[in-house]
C-alpha cells in the first residue's frame, strides 16, 4: 500500500484538493482494495479554514514525512503570499530525500521550486504562471507545454484540469495502466491529452485605444489573410520597420510575423469547428497558399495538427449534443 499525504493550508485550492482525493480514492475503489492510503496534512497538524469550508487533517509534517508520496494540491495565484506563509513547508520540502516522491498541482511547483528540489530537473505549471517562475527560477526548465512532468522523484503538473492528468500518471505508476484508464473512464476523462498548447490563447486582448499602434493591430485584425510584409505596415504606422519591430515587441510581446501568424491560425480554429471546408480551403481563406506550412504552424501554436483538432471538438460537439439522452436514460 502506498502512503499518500496531501497537503492542506489556507492558500490550498478547494477543488485542487477534491480532485486528487477522489483521483485516489476512486482508484482504491475500483480496485476493490486499498492500494493507497490517503491522509491529510497541515503544517502544524490543526485543521485548516479555507474559503468555503473547513479541512480536517489527520497530522502535520512529521506524518508526512512517512508518506511515499507527498502532494501538493493547487494553491492559487498569489505566488508572493503562499510562499511567504509556507515558509516552514518550504524548508522541510528541501530536506526531502529524493527516495519520497513529491507532487505539486499547478501553482504549487513554486513551492517545490523554492525549495530547491526541482533545480537542474525540468518542470511544468500553468501557462498564465510560467513568466513569474521562470524569473523566480533560473535553474529550474520549465516545460509550459506539458500537461504534467517528471524528474527524479519529483512531478509537477500545468494547471487547473491538468491536476488529474498528474494524477492519473501517478496512480499508472504505482497501480498500472489498466486501473489508471479504469479512472479515467468513471470520470469522464481522456488518459492521454496532449499538450497544455491547446488551452494557450493565442494572442492578448486586442488594444482599444486610438493610438497608432492600435489602428494598426485593429487593421490587422481585419485584413490578416492578405499578403503582408514589414514594410508596409511600418509605412502604415509612418514609422522605419527598427520602430515597428521594437514598438510592436514591446505592446503585444511578440514580432509582427508572429502576431500575423497567430491571428490567421485563430481564425483557422474557428473555421475548423465546422466540418466543412476542407483543410485546403480553410488554409487558403486564412492566408497560406501551401497547406504543408499551415499544419506545421499550427500544430506548433495548437499542439495538434488541423486535422485532430477538428475531430476533437466533433467528438466533444458529438458527446455534448447525446448527453441529455444519456442523463436521461442513466
Amino acid at each position: 500500500m502506498l502512503r499518500l499525504a496531501i497537503y492542506v493550508c489556507p492558500q490550498t485550492v478547494c477543488s485542487s484538493l477534491s480532485l486528487s482525493c477522489d483521483a485516489f480514492g476512486l482508484a482504491n475503489q475500483l480496485a476493490g482494495q486499498p492500494l493507497f492510503k490517503l491522509s491529510r496534512f497541515s503544517l502544524d497538524g490543526a485543521a485548516v479554514q479555507l474559503p468555503y469550508a473547513q479541512i480536517s487533517v489527520d497530522g502535520g509534517l512529521d506524518l508526512a514525512a512517512d508518506a511515499d508520496l507527498v502532494l501538493l494540491p493547487a494553491t492559487g495565484s498569489d505566488i508572493a503570499a503562499t510562499l511567504s506563509s509556507n515558509a516552514a513547508l518550504v524548508d522541510w520540502l528541501a530536506d526531502r530525500p529524493t527516495s519520497q516522491q513529491l507532487a505539486s498541482l499547478c501553482s504549487s511547483a513554486f513551492l517545490l521550486a523554492a525549495a530547491g528540489v526541482l533545480d537542474g530537473g525540468h518542470a511544468t505549471t500553468h501557462w498564465a504562471l510560467a513568466a513569474a517562475f521562470r524569473q523566480r527560477f533560473a535553474r529550474v526548465r520549465l516545460d509550459e507545454q506539458a500537461l504534467f512532468s517528471e524528474y527524479r522523484n519529483r512531478f509537477c503538473s500545468a494547471g487547473a484540469q491538468a491536476g488529474l492528468d498528474l494524477c492519473l500518471q501517478l496512480i499508472r505508476r504505482h497501480a498500472g495502466a489498466g486501473l489508471a484508464q479504469q479512472v479515467a473512464n468513471a470520470l469522464l476523462v481522456d488518459l492521454h491529452r496532449g499538450q497544455q498548447t491547446r488551452f494557450q490563447p493565442l494572442l492578448p486582448a486586442v488594444r482599444q485605444d486610438d493610438s497608432p499602434l492600435g489602428a494598426l493591430l485593429l487593421w490587422l485584425h481585419q485584413h490578416f489573410a492578405q499578403p503582408l510584409d514589414l514594410h508596409g505596415l511600418a509605412a502604415r504606422l509612418h514609422c522605419s520597420t527598427r520602430t515597428l519591430l521594437r514598438r510592436f515587441k514591446l505592446e503585444t510581446g511578440l514580432t509582427p510575423n508572429d502576431y500575423i501568424q497567430r491571428l490567421r491560425i485563430g481564425a483557422a480554429q474557428l473555421a475548423l469547428q465546422q466540418p466543412q471546408p476542407a483543410l485546403e480551403q480553410v488554409a487558403i481563406a486564412v492566408g497560406y497558399q501551401d497547406r504543408a506550412t499551415f499544419a506545421r504552424l499550427f500544430k506548433q501554436l495548437c499542439g495538434e495538427t488541423p486535422g485532430a483538432f477538428r475531430r476533437r471538438l466533433q467528438l466533444s460537439q458529438h458527446g455534448a449534443a447525446h448527453a441529455p439522452v444519456a442523463a436521461a436514460n442513466g
